[in-house]
């Protein structure tokens, strides 16, 4: 009987681990599974007007303080790389608090994507003084530098995010491949 209750103790522990894995899943879920590419469908985001709510697990109307601050940048993020930068920009004009390292870098994302790069370095550039050591914000800033051709200034990006992260991760890795492409995939 002791094996048969050891069993099931084991089998309750991995179906709340599981559960635990599903609620946890819900923004990643929302955006396709946030991994690598391009653009995804409508079908992976909520409907325009309305943000993610992971502790809801559903979409709910887009209005200023459905979601804490975190969250609306998150689900910004997500827009953003499912190529609805203007509905990005408009989840992130609901923060409380829009001048965290992270909403500036995606502000600029947004940005940047609608053409307006100069306007996207800024934030870039607000960002950065905020978290010198965030290697996302120094790869899109990068990015931007080349759309500009600009190469000397997303080089010496680069260096910055190998000292941050080394030649390995994914941001170095991805402003490395613009600046080779001289900008054509960015």
């Amino acid at each position: 009987m002791r094996i048969g209750m050891t069993w099931i103790t084991r089998l309750g522990a991995l179906a709340a681990t599981f559960g635990f894995c599903l609620i946890t899943a819900g923004p990643a879920l929302a955006d396709g599974g946030g991994g690598g590419g391009g653009g995804s469908s409508d079908s992976t985001t909520c409907q325009a007007g309305e943000v993610y709510d992971a502790r809801a697990m559903r979409c709910v109307k887009r209005q200023a303080g459905i979601l804490p601050d975190k969250a609306l940048a998150d689900y910004a993020y997500v827009l953003a790389k499912a190529e609805r930068y203007g509905e990005a920009l408009d989840v992130l004009n609901l923060m409380k608090k829009p001048n965290t390292p992270e909403a500036l870098n995606y502000r600029g994302y947004a940005t940047r994507k609608l053409g307006r790069v100069d306007e996207g370095i800024g934030y870039y550039l607000k960002s950065v003084k905020l978290a010198p050591r965030y290697a996302q914000v120094r790869e899109y800033l990068g990015e931007a530098y080349v759309i500009k051709g600009d190469l000397a200034r997303a080089k010496a990006q680069l260096k910055v995010i190998k000292g941050i992260c080394g030649t390995e991760c994914e941001a170095y890795e991805d402003l490395a491949k613009a600046i080779s492409s001289g900008g054509k995939e960015s």
